[in-house]
C-alpha cells in the first residue's frame, strides 16, 4: 500500500501544485519519489509529530493540500491534541496518512501496533476516516482526497498486499464496496483484513456456504445503508478487523443493528480488548491475538 500511496500522490502532485508532503523523519525508501520530484513541496520536520501537524495546518490555512506521513501510532496518538484542535476543530485540508495497520509492525511491539486508531480518529467531528484494504482502494482514496474538503485520516497496511478489486472498480469515499455476492452470511471487513475476508469467502464456498464480502474502506462517514441492506435480508453478519473490537468496525456495525429495530445474528472477529505481549512477525502476532483456533470451523458451527 505504501508504494501505491506515494505513486498516486506523485501523480496527483504533477496535476496540482498545492499538494505538500510532510514527514516527521520517517518513510525513507518510500518518500524519495516525491522528494526528488518536488523538493520545494516536501518537508522533513524531524522527530516532532506535534510540530508536523501544526506546520501542516498552517500550510492548509494558506491554501495548500497537505499530507503528513508516519507510522500509525505516531500520526494519531503521539500528536492527538494537535490533530483534534489544529485539524478537526479548524476543519483544515490535512490528510494524516498512517502506515502499519494493526500488527503490521509486529516485531516492534505494542508501541508500534495500531489497535485503537480507528476508534480515536472516528470520534473526532469533521474527520473523515479511510481504511483501504488493497492497492486499488488506496489509489482511489488518494485520488479523491485531493478534492475532499476537511481533514482526513488514511490508514494503510505496509506493502505487497494483493489487489482484490479489479483495476476498473468504481470506489467512492463514504460508500462501501461489495466484493463478493452471497446469500448465507455477510462478512464486513475494513483495512488490511480485506485479503483474509476474501480468502474466507472462497474457503466457505468449498464447504457449501455462500458468503457476501463487503469492504468498508471508509469508516467515517460510515455507510450504514450497506449494513441495513444485509439486516433486511435477514442473513448473519460477521465483522472482521485488525483493530480493537471496541470502537472500530464491530462497534460501527452493531450500532446500525441496534438502531434498526430488527434482529440479526451478529459475530465480531477482531482484537480483543488487550495489548499484545507477544513479539513476532505480522502473521505470527495476528494468529496469536485474533485467529487462534480454526475460525472457519467456528463460523460454520456458529451459522
Amino acid at each position: 500500500m505504501r508504494d501505491t500511496f506515494i505513486a498516486e500522490l506523485v501523480r496527483q502532485a504533477e496535476l496540482d501544485e498545492r499538494i505538500f508532503l510532510i514527514t516527521p523523519d520517517i518513510g525513507f525508501s518510500v518518500l524519495e519519489k516525491f522528494k526528488d520530484r518536488f523538493p520545494d513541496r516536501f518537508l522533513n520536520v524531524g522527530i516532532a509529530e506535534q510540530n508536523a501537524v501544526g506546520v501542516a495546518a498552517g500550510l492548509a490555512l494558506s491554501g495548500k493540500i497537505v499530507y503528513v506521513y508516519s507510522i500509525v501510532p505516531f500520526v494519531t496518538m503521539r500528536c492527538f491534541e494537535q490533530v483534534r484542535v489544529d485539524l478537526a476543530y479548524m476543519n483544515t485540508n490535512v490528510r494524516m496518512v498512517g502506515v502499519g495497520a494493526g500488527f503490521s509492525y509486529g516485531p516492534a511491539g505494542a508501541t508500534h501496533h495500531s489497535i485503537e486508531d480507528i476508534a480515536i480518529m472516528r470520534c473526532l467531528p469533521n474527520m473523515t476516516v479511510c481504511c483501504p484494504g488493497d492497492p486499488i482502494e488506496v489509489k482511489s482514496i488518494i485520488s479523491q482526497s485531493v478534492s475532499h474538503e476537511g481533514p482526513m485520516y488514511i490508514r494503510l497496511g505496509k506493502n505487497r498486499e494483493p489487489e482484490i478489486h479489479s483495476q476498473d472498480a468504481a470506489l467512492t469515499i463514504g460508500r462501501a464496496a461489495k466484493v463478493v455476492e452471497g446469500r448465507d452470511v455477510c462478512i464486513f471487513t475494513t483495512s488490511n483484513m480485506l485479503e483474509l475476508g476474501y480468502k474466507w469467502t472462497q474457503e466457505l464456498a468449498t464447504r457449501g456456504v455462500s458468503s457476501s464480502l463487503i469492504s468498508m474502506h471508509t469508516m467515517k462517514p460510515f455507510d450504514s445503508q450497506s449494513v441495513l441492506e444485509m439486516i433486511k435480508l435477514g442473513i448473519p453478519i460477521v465483522t472482521l478487523e485488525e483493530h480493537n473490537v471496541i470502537g472500530g468496525l464491530a462497534s460501527a456495525v452493531s450500532e446500525v443493528i441496534a438502531e434498526s429495530g430488527m434482529s440479526v445474528k451478529f459475530k465480531k472477529i477482531g482484537i480483543p480488548d488487550v495489548f499484545s505481549h507477544v513479539v513476532g512477525d505480522h502473521e505470527f502476532v495476528r494468529n496469536k491475538i485474533i485467529l487462534n483456533g480454526d475460525k472457519i470451523q467456528e463460523l460454520m458451527d456458529w451459522l
